[in-house]
């Protein structure tokens, strides 16, 4: 398997290197290789995009649509295989990737099906004989910018909105999902997709991303990937006043009251939190006990975590596997160090595999800092949880906003007066009652407040707002 650009309809080999993808559950594994971008690259798929607007644009949106169903069709044949790739690309457990592939078959029917709906309205006009309304039209090329923790399914919540609302798309994936990202761009290729309405460029962030963001002629960007990295694509865009919306990072709790029911709260605390390695921007990464309940709370959920099975990622069995990458595992162990010399350990989960076949880290919960402790505050993005205690309910929801990310949150109680209250008084853009804070449906909008977002939302009928503009229009036909 190899990683290469499709820019213009045409695969091909860029010349700005290459390395060998070793599968994180194997390292003697090789899984493919990545021939890397360089800037001349991105600008010739911008271009290529481009040239492919007018008439991509121009389509009447049922044969838009007639597209991305086929594209939902193929990709939905070719399930298990894509499944496979990604999960020896970059370590998610297989059947969690068959699920995150359903989605992005779900999500491209979801998005076809807009190529039918009403894209505007009619406003009364003051002048008699004058036809006033609105209407949606494409922005242009826009870039898309993903992340390798969910190398399907986030693609395609960006890509299949952009393709439907008339704009062409230049994508740069994570370097650690680029192939997983050649198997689903090959889906758009044998769908039909005519050459240059989605290129693909594989590469370096700082090389193929920042050409994208600094120096290709897009009209938007919409971006995934941590803070730091969101927070200056932000800046250079609105330098160039383009659109650009970035998900970057999360802090999330879970908070679970003295009234909770502990058989609802555990297994979605330990799903948040280590489903997936805790590789999610909306892992469970905090969870707020209410003191009266912690003995209780902590033996259930100790119990449950001893209970894991950590393994290879095509495993069956497995729960979790590794985390992504040789890098990914040393920032999350940086975290597991803290933890063991300025937390007191809860539990520790056990390996099912050697842990020097992979990048494997155990799931691990501690205690005994304070909310300010970088533990409670830093995006660990790996499976390791804290806990947090707190006297009450009012407490309970001032820690759990105690951080500068706002993307989820969740609370286990059976009062629905405390239910509502934490809806209405939690600091993030998904509130959750007795489910955990990982995941949303997909034809829900996503998206965060504070450090974790710019502001606008993904997926749903949030993402046409997005990758559109509306025109407002005038007509005197006489009175």
């Amino acid at each position: 398997m190899e990683a290469k650009n499709w820019v213009a309809g045409e695969w091909m080999i860029p010349n700005g290197g290459s390395y060998v993808v070793n599968n994180p559950s194997r390292l003697s594994e090789e899984v493919g290789v990545v021939h890397t971008s360089e800037e001349a690259d991105v600008i010739t798929a911008a271009e290529a995009a481009r040239r492919a607007l007018p008439g991509w644009a121009g389509l009447a949106g049922s044969k838009r649509a007639d597209l991305l169903y086929k594209a939902a069709d193929l990709l939905a044949a070719r399930a298990d295989e894509v499944a496979v790739l990604a999960s020896r690309e970059m370590g998610k457990p297989i059947g969690e990737m068959k699920g995150e592939v359903v989605r992005g078959v779900n999500l491209l029917r979801y998005y076809a099906a807009e190529g039918v709906r009403a894209v505007g309205s009619v406003i009364p006009a003051s002048q008699e004989g004058v036809l006033q309304y609105t209407k949606r039209v494409p922005l242009g090329v826009v870039g898309v910018i993903t992340p390798w923790n969910f190398p399907v399914a986030i693609p395609i919540w960006k890509m299949a909105p952009a393709l439907i609302c008339g704009n062409t798309v230049v994508w740069k994936p994570a370097e650690f999902a680029s192939l997983t990202a050649s198997a689903v761009a090959q889906v758009f290729a044998d769908a039909g997709l005519p050459p240059g309405v989605l290129n693909l460029v594989v590469g370096d962030g700082a090389v193929v991303g920042q050409a994208l963001v600094e120096h290709a002629a897009v009209a938007a960007i919409s971006f995934t990937g941590s803070t730091t990295t969101g927070m200056r694509v932000a800046t250079i865009c609105a330098g160039r006043n383009m659109k650009y919306q970035t998900e970057m990072g999360g802090k999330n709790a879970a908070v679970v009251l003295a009234d909770a029911d502990l058989s609802v709260a555990i297994p979605a605390v330990v799903s948040g939190a280590f489903r997936s390695a805790g590789q999610k921007c909306t892992a469970t990464s905090r969870i707020i006990v209410e003191k009266s309940i912690y003995e209780p709370f902590v033996d259930a959920l100790s119990a449950a975590v001893r209970e894991l099975y950590v393994g290879d990622a095509l495993d069956p069995k497995t729960y979790l596997g590794p985390v992504a990458s040789k890098s990914q595992y040393s920032k999350v162990q940086s975290y597991v160090d803290l933890a063991r010399s300025e937390a007191s350990l809860i539990v520790e989960g056990e390996l099912q595999v050697s842990p020097d076949t992979g990048y494997y880290v155990r799931p691990l919960v501690v205690t005994g800092m304070d909310v300010g402790h970088v533990l409670a505050q830093e995006e660990v993005f790996g499976p390791l949880a804290c806990i947090l205690t707190a006297d009450g309910f009012d407490e309970a929801v001032e820690h759990c906003n105690r951080t500068v990310y706002g993307l989820s949150a969740s609370v286990f109680t059976r009062n629905l007066e405390r239910a509502m209250r934490f809806l209405d008084a939690a600091e993030a853009g998904m509130v959750r009652v007795n489910l955990e804070s990982a995941g949303v449906e997909y034809q829900a909008p996503f998206g965060g407040m504070k450090q974790s977002s710019s502001h606008t939302r993904e997926q749903g009928q949030a993402a046409l707002d997005f990758y559109s503009q509306v025109k407002t229009c005038a007509v005197y036909y006489g009175a």
